[in-house]
């Protein structure tokens, strides 16, 4: 008897052949094939006259063959089939490709069902289907056929019979995965009737049925993995709250954004539990000052703080805006990096262990093990998704439960936020500084590059400076109309400015040349910064103010937004340039968002719409699962609604103990996987 562990090769029509197909899909269990649902659905239901289907719009179509298919070979190996069908009214061509087995299929004078799209061929402009799937009409039932992902040798059809024999095989001995008082509370389907009507519907609403059971289940399971990690925090330092004693000896006001984010993480930490809070906000909204308020009520009360960078000009940048902070105060700043020399090191080290230092400021130097701090009592990270969690994880162990802030500029839409910092509290920016100007962005195609570059040397002239950012290191095999960086660089310097100070940056550099070019250009040393995406997060230079971005089409809306915030930071107009020659419409259409929007967040949002959660960042953020079928962009109120039950679920049972709960507590082990140590 099958469960949902038993290997897919014992489902009837597997065999250890086709198991090996189905791994291809990253199928090894029943379980898996149960929960590989289906990306798409045909609906068969309805049958329209030939004439009645629009162009262009998927469809059934029933008809007679009028004459046998008809088999050309083209050029080189391929093949063309073509015939013709008639539902007594109007005839309609079908044409395959490379499919020879059509012949047999297909028999003179039978009817079929056909489902495609209807197209109008380019040369005699008649109307056709091509490759259309088909079945004879009596064996063709009304409803919805799955569609899934598919592999060579492994069809979708194929893949539905097995699925109908796992569902068949296992109705009998399936576990409920989530307790009953759930399913009854929220009126969710049992778990064999929703895959039943994920795999097999009759109608859109069985679709909708199954989907808002099996995601409510993916997005629980997920929000009780991290409010799990969560929940096992210790009471934090209390400190009373002495942030508005800052903000007098600052120069500037401050934004009610930026007062309400103080206000929320001074209430945390004065509250007796761990702080643990996102500040998130839009490049140039504000947040060092933000932590710097907090790092102050954090030495007036004794206790020390830790800022750490991911790389030594961005911490030496931090170092310098804190100086100046902290100019009319007597808070004491020091900075920690790998480059220093050895004396200056152990001379910082042991001031923070004495207690000589009220706020640190450096890179991964401050996890190395002869770190130690005197009263560590806030740590403080920036860009979080640069680091693992390990190392945000050191920092933190360097005290006895410090309070925890970490720094994002990177826009993140609310619901893909609440999972990567599900185990946070989110305050957002939401309001730029007065004065701050928006970058005017345009779309341009690869012959604006001529006038570009007089544009930039305008600019140079000036005594400003500018950035061009390549999506390749070099040149790629099979990406060859790309602008690899190093051979651009090397174009730009000899044939364009080689009376000006070109510089190159990219990963593949060691870190202390990255972290000198850098610092060169911060300088004012190089005038033009030819770069890969490793600049996206950065020195700032607010001398910087033009920015051409090559084969734009090549990024996310998020990544252009956060590129183009490199330019713009300081007092003079500033520009960003698109560059792309691509011809699809939809590529032309998502360009034209980042230069209409400079509202990071609205920007996310249609990032989020446009490519999914699994390319937002471009990897995988370290530790969280893959979701299968919970949509991020349309699932937010299931998200909500689970966070909150969920934190109520924590709240009574923290460890997922209670018998009720033990189906959730396998559910959350099946998500995590090996990511998920909290329960074992």
């Amino acid at each position: 008897m099958m469960n949902i562990d038993t290997n897919i090769q014992f489902i009837k029509g597997v065999g250890e052949k086709r198991a090996q197909l189905f791994r291809r899909l990253g199928i090894a269990t029943v379980g898996d094939l149960l929960h590989f649902y289906p990306r798409d659905y045909e609906d068969w239901s309805k049958i329209s006259k030939i004439n009645e289907l629009p162009d262009g719009v998927r469809g059934c179509v029933a008809g007679h063959l009028s004459y046998p298919p008809e088999l050309r070979q083209l050029q080189g190996s391929r093949i063309l089939i073509t015939a013709m069908i008639t539902d007594g009214a109007s005839f309609l061509k079908l044409v395959f490709f490379n499919n020879r087995y059509i012949v047999d299929k297909l028999k003179e004078g039978k009817e079929y069902v056909f489902f495609g799209k209807i197209e109008r061929d380019s040369y005699y402009g008649e109307r056709q289907m091509v490759s259309p799937r088909f079945l004879p009409l009596e064996e063709c039932e009304s409803g919805l056929f799955p569609i899934y992902r598919q592999t060579e040798k492994l069809n979708s059809r194929q893949i539905a019979k097995i699925v109908r024999n796992a569902l068949d095989g296992i109705r009998d001995t399936l576990e409920e995965t989530l307790p009953v008082y759930l399913i009854e509370k929220y009126r969710l389907l049992p778990l064999w009737e929703a895959l039943e009507k994920i795999h097999f519907p009759k109608t859109e609403d069985e679709v909708a049925q199954a989907r808002r059971r099996l995601s409510f289940e993916e997005l629980l399971s997920l929000e009780l993995g991290l409010l799990s990690v969560h929940s096992e925090q210790s009471g934090g330092i209390c400190l009373v709250n002495r942030t508005e004693e800052f903000f007098p000896s600052l120069p500037f006001s401050l934004t009610n954004a930026q007062k309400r984010c103080i206000r929320e993480a001074a209430e945390d930490m004065a509250g007796g539990k761990q702080m643990r809070r996102l500040i998130q906000g839009d490049v140039g909204s504000g947040k060092t000052v933000v932590a710097a308020a907090l790092v102050y009520s954090c030495a007036k009360n004794g206790l020390q703080a830790a800022l750490m960078a991911p790389t030594e000009v961005l911490a030496g940048q931090h170092y310098r805006s804190f100086c100046r902070f902290f100019e009319n105060t007597e808070i004491r700043t020091a900075i920690l990096t790998g480059s220093m020399t050895k004396k200056s090191k152990d001379m910082v080290k042991r001031q923070l262990e004495n207690g000589e230092i009220d706020l640190i400021i450096g890179t991964h130097a401050l996890i190395q093990s002869g770190v130690f701090f005197h009263r560590l009592g806030l740590v403080i990270t920036d860009e979080q998704h640069r680091f693992g969690v390990n190392q945000r994880a050191a920092l933190v162990e360097k005290g006895e439960n410090p309070h925890l802030l970490v720094m994002s500029a990177t826009p993140i839409p609310r619901t893909l936020g609440l999972i990567i910092y599900g185990d946070m509290d989110i305050s957002l920016l939401d309001e730029l500084p007065k004065g701050r100007q928006p970058v005017d962005t345009f779309l341009v195609d690869s012959s604006y590059r001529p006038r570009l570059y007089k544009f930039l040397e305008k600019h140079f002239s000036l005594g400003q400076q500018g950035y061009i950012i390549c999506p390749l290191v070099e040149e790629g095999v099979s990406e060859t109309e790309l602008l690899p960086a190093e051979d651009y660089y090397k174009y730009l310097q000899t044939e364009v400015f080689p009376h000006r100070r070109l510089g190159l940056l990219h990963g593949k550099m060691k870190s202390q040349e990255k972290e000198k070019i850098m610092q060169e250009f911060a300088d004012g040393k190089i005038h033009l910064l030819i770069s890969t995406t490793v600049v996206e997060v950065g020195v700032d230079v607010p001398n910087a103010t033009v920015m051409i971005i090559e084969n734009a089409d090549r990024f996310g809306l998020s990544q252009l937004h956060q590129l183009r915030g490199r330019v713009g930071r300081g007092k003079e107009k500033s520009y960003c340039v698109l560059v792309s020659d691509s011809k699809k419409e939809e590529t032309g259409e998502r360009l034209k968002i980042i230069c209409a929007n400079s509202d990071g967040f609205k920007i996310a949002d249609e990032d989020l719409r446009l490519r999914g959660p699994g390319d937002f960042f471009g990897e995988r953020q370290h530790g969280l699962p893959l979701l299968k079928i919970a949509d991020l962009s349309s699932d937010e109120k299931i998200l909500i609604a689970a966070r909150k039950i969920a934190e109520a679920i924590i709240k009574e049972d923290s460890s997922l103990k209670l018998a009720k709960n033990k189906p959730l507590r396998q559910s959350v082990a099946r998500l995590f996987g090996d990511d998920f140590s909290i329960f074992s």
